[in-house]
């Protein structure tokens, strides 16, 4: 017997019609959520709405340690004076301990305030007419500058310093400089929103285009031991060695426009060799120390226990274009490789969610690994980022019996809910652990390490197409056989406290054992680790007291600050209230560090305008490279493209002063549509777990389907009915005309009749009926 699914399909169209226009800057809606919009280029000729003229980086790596500097350059080449906001990445693991601010010749040191303090105190220069910068965390990896008062031709210079620890891989070092902040989905309501989530709503350019300041970085490494090795497969370098322990790599001139994608930097020592041992530093109040002990070499272990593993694929309008297939080849390889003793689910997610099988993983069989494979391959992209129900549902899925739980999100982490999904993993810690796969050329670490972090487990970063199955193939290994396990570590008669990590979890990858701490009296004893590898008990000693302290290790506090509040506050929802917060305060104002409860601000002790009038600029971002324009928010993308094929306007929307006034007109027109729009529910009347799939599937098709709606003859209503065979695709399709031109009849066979459903490929033919409902 044939099932029939009938839609009552109309409001997936509201998002379109109830836009506002944009007219100079963002959309406000009170009921509209915090999102990113394209820029649109003032009505005011006098506004520099890209004020941000250069960002550039010197790094200096000694050991393993990394010290940057990082310098934004700000230009006010309007006639009014500004405020600038930039929104930039840092790495997850810098400690942010220095700021100050340029202003021709006058140099002013920033001071490290409570968040709320340090804003007052900069809004207050701003009405003022002082000139002043803030440098506020936002995320652990996400950072706000704001820079108050750049008048007409200043040239403003602010320099922020940062620390960070390279940890070895395999015997690989990696640097990486996040250079963009990829648009985050957020159901946050902007009308209720606090001013720290305000971030997400960020201007973008459109997909494609060339970042409009000018990016250069500068790396020295001083390794301590032979080089054998550097790549940068990011970005176009040159590089020059210094003897054969020093080396300098700098940006080709090529590179000028490179702010779209992380920077990342590989180098290996000879031998394979990692700097592992004891680093101490002695201060005048505390004393600090940084154990690395290199573990063994992986040893696959004879027999693998069973285990059920669950992909949790993100196939969102961010992930569209490369993303998305490097996730497609890299799941199916996964897959493909399964042994006939374990079980898998595929679980994919954009606005809502969809399972392969609600009764639980199947069977690593050849006809069930072909049609996970199919449904994943067949996948286009679209739609938002909605990771936390898709964990929750894959969380509720019934467990396999007797199987060790592995969960794998890929995702490229443009979300605004990290605290949220980390809390949810720690609650699920006994249920399965959980292994994150970040895909995209500047994703969101923080989430993809955050994730790993809490599930204990590993991140994995894939940052181009030929490095998934490599990365594949790590992800079997570091499952099936963990370098070392039960691990403990005696410190003897060396006096160490505020040791971080307090217990030492599993080593699922050849990278090395590292603990923090601080130490009292004359450093002296033996440091001794002992644990379990493939082959056998492995034992590891450090002779304390051949190890001298010395003053170029003054990174290691804070290092360890940063450690401590990464540990208490990075992967954690937060009350205000709760003794964390006091904490993580403290820690920032002691040890001079950024936190989300301490900020820098840097003020300018002369008043240059009383009136301190000036106009608030958010300076545009470049999509990261390969995301995308469905990554800046389903509903304005539509507006954008409806407005775009209807009266031609170009994708900027950039017109000369004489189109201004055609361009209001135009959107007035639409607008005025918008009224004679009514809408009605979805309804599904066979089977209610369609409903969620058909939106899902639908919607990233929209755009598309929108355009056709020019030729409407007259109001009415209208429907267009087709129908899906087993096999995904589009069978009859009719369109009722009694109210529809010749012309968007037309256009509404030959979109429709492109849309493929592969999610239901296994069911009964499916009908669909469109209803559109327009009143003159």
């Amino acid at each position: 017997m044939k099932k029939k699914l009938t839609v009552t399909f109309v409001s997936l169209l509201l998002i379109f019609f109830m836009m506002k226009p944009v007219l100079g800057g963002e959309i406000e809606d009170n009921d509209k959520t915090l999102s990113p919009y394209f820029l649109v280029k003032s009505d005011d000729p006098n506004t520099d709405q890209l004020p941000l003229k250069s960002t550039s980086a010197r790094v200096d790596i000694a050991g393993v340690i990394a010290d940057v500097q990082v310098t934004q350059v700000y230009k006010n080449e309007g006639k009014n004076t500004l405020e600038a906001i930039y929104v930039f990445p840092a790495s997850t693991r810098a400690a942010v301990y220095g700021m100050k601010m340029t202003i021709g010749k006058r140099t002013i040191v920033a001071k490290i305030q409570e968040r709320e303090e340090a804003r007052k105190n900069y809004e207050t220069a701003k009405k003022e007419g002082r000139s002043a910068s803030l440098l506020e965390q936002q995320r652990p990896n996400v950072f706000q500058m704001n820079v108050a008062n750049i008048h007409p031709g200043d040239k403003i210079k602010v320099e922020l310093s940062y620390t960070e620890l390279l940890v070895p891989s395999e015997g690989v070092y990696e640097f990486v400089y996040p250079t963009v902040v990829g648009p985050r989905y957020s159901e946050t309501p902007a009308a209720g929103a606090t001013p720290s989530e305000k971030w997400v709503q960020n201007p973008y350019l459109h997909e494609g285009e060339a970042p409009t300041y000018t990016f250069d970085m500068g790396v020295t490494i001083s390794a301590g031991l032979p080089i054998q090795k550097i790549s940068c497969d990011t970005h176009k370098t040159n590089i020059r060695y210094k003897g054969k322990t020093v080396a300098m790599v700098t940006l080709d001139k090529s590179e000028e426009n490179g702010g779209n994608r992380d920077y990342i930097l590989k180098y290996q020592l000879a031998g394979g060799k990692i700097q592992s041992g004891l680093l101490l530093y002695e201060g005048k109040k505390e004393n600090f120390f940084l154990l690395m002990v290199q573990p063994p070499k992986k040893v696959k272990p004879m027999q693998i226990p069973p285990r059920e593993y669950i992909f949790i694929v993100d196939i969102s309008g961010s992930m569209r274009g490369y993303p998305l297939e490097v996730s497609k080849k890299m799941v199916a390889d996964l897959i493909s490789n399964l042994k006939p003793t374990d079980t898998f689910n595929v679980l994919l997610f954009a606005g809502s969610s969809a399972v392969m099988s609600e009764q639980g993983s199947l069977p690593a069989t050849a006809e069930n690994i072909q049609q996970a494979i199919r449904l994943i391959e067949n996948q286009r992209g679209g739609g938002g980022t909605r990771i936390l129900p898709a964990l929750e549902r894959a969380f509720a899925l019934p467990p396999t019996r007797g199987g060790s739980r592995t969960i794998v999100p890929i995702t490229d982490g443009y979300v605004n809910v990290e605290p949220e999904v980390f809390q949810l993993i720690r609650d699920k810690l006994n249920e399965a652990n959980l292994f994150a796969f970040g895909i995209g050329t500047s994703v969101n670490r923080l989430l993809i390490e955050g994730m790993a972090h809490a599930g204990m487990g590993e991140p994995f970063i894939v940052t181009k197409r030929s490095e998934a199955a490599a990365q594949g193939v790590k992800f079997r290994e570091y499952v099936c056989s963990p370098v070392l396990t039960r691990i403990k570590l005696n410190f003897g008669k060396f006096q160490v406290y505020n040791v971080e990590p307090p217990v030492v979890p599993d080593v699922l990858a050849e990278r090395p054992v590292i603990c923090f701490g601080k130490w009292r009296g004359k450093p002296g004893g033996r440091i001794e680790l002992s644990g379990y590898s493939g082959e056998g008990t492995y034992e590891k000693s450090i002779m304390v007291e051949k190890v001298r302290p010395l003053k170029e290790n003054a990174a290691l506090r804070y290092l360890w600050a940063r450690h401590r509040i990464r540990t208490l506050g990075d992967f954690n929802t937060l009350r205000k209230d709760d003794e964390r917060v006091k904490q993580m305060t403290q820690l920032g104002l002691k040890y001079n560090l950024l936190t989300h409860y301490t900020s820098f601000v840097a003020i300018d002790s002369i008043i240059r305008d009383k009136k301190g009038e000036s106009k608030t600029v958010k300076q545009a971002l470049p999509l990261p490279m390969g995301v995308p324009d469905t990554a800046v928010g389903d509903s304005k993308r539509l507006a954008f493209a409806y407005f775009k094929s209807v009266k031609g306007l170009n994708s900027t929307l950039k017109l000369s002063p004489n189109g201004i006034e055609r361009k209001k007109k135009l959107m007035k027109e639409r607008l005025a549509l918008r009224k004679h729009v009514k809408v009605e529910k979805i309804i599904v009347k066979e089977n209610k777990n369609f409903e969620p799939l058909v939106k899902a599937l639908v919607t990233p098709k929209l755009p598309k389907l929108v355009e056709c709606i020019n030729d409407l003859a007259s109001g009415g209503t209208f429907e267009i009915e087709f129908k899906i065979n087993n096999l995904g695709s589009v069978g009859s399709l009719v369109v009722n005309r009694n109210e529809v031109g010749k012309k968007a009849e037309k256009c509404f066979v030959e979109t429709i009749r492109k849309w493929t459903f592969e999610h239901l490929h296994n069911t009964d033919t499916v009908t669909i009926i469109l209803t559109f409902v327009l009143t003159k």
